[in-house]
């Protein structure tokens, strides 16, 4: 997995572009301390983050990043509702990806307070793959309060 940021092209727009490369082809990647750096650059004390994945077939969620196990039972989980290679009717071959990308959502809000996102004790921010290996963009907008 390689995560980089940088600021879209675009001087007047005020997203931050983090490009995540993940290794296989469902994995949940853990980019909570990089959304913090996008949010300490942004010298915000006070707002709102949305974090958008422009991909049909990746999201983003908010779940327990303490104990590893987690993320393989949201994948686990997942597989079993949706399985790759079930008959879909969807001819490339990846429908299973569309339909957990649904189910998770391609986007969430974060509250910011005192420069830093607000999470829970044990939660963190995870990148979702679910038709990788794949370089893939996640888009952070910052909406001051």
């Amino acid at each position: 997995m390689t995560i980089r940021i940088r600021r879209a092209s675009n001087p007047n727009m005020s997203v931050e572009l983090i490009k995540v490369k993940t290794s296989s082809r469902e994995q949940l990647v853990d980019v909570t301390s990089d959304i913090r750096r996008v949010v300490e650059k942004s010298g915000v004390d006070e707002g709102v983050l949305i974090l958008y994945v422009p991909h049909t077939t990746a999201a983003i969620t908010i779940n327990e990043g303490a104990d590893p196990d987690v993320a393989m039972d949201i994948t686990e989980g997942l597989a079993k509702i949706a399985p790759y290679g079930a008959g879909w009717r969807h001819a490339e071959g990846n429908a299973d990806s569309h339909v957990k990308c649904s189910l998770i959502s391609p986007s969430i809000s974060v509250i910011i307070e005192k420069g830093d996102i607000v999470l829970g004790t044990w939660q963190r921010v995870f990148f979702c793959e679910f038709d990788g290996p794949r370089s893939r963009k996640l888009l952070a907008k910052i909406i001051k309060g």
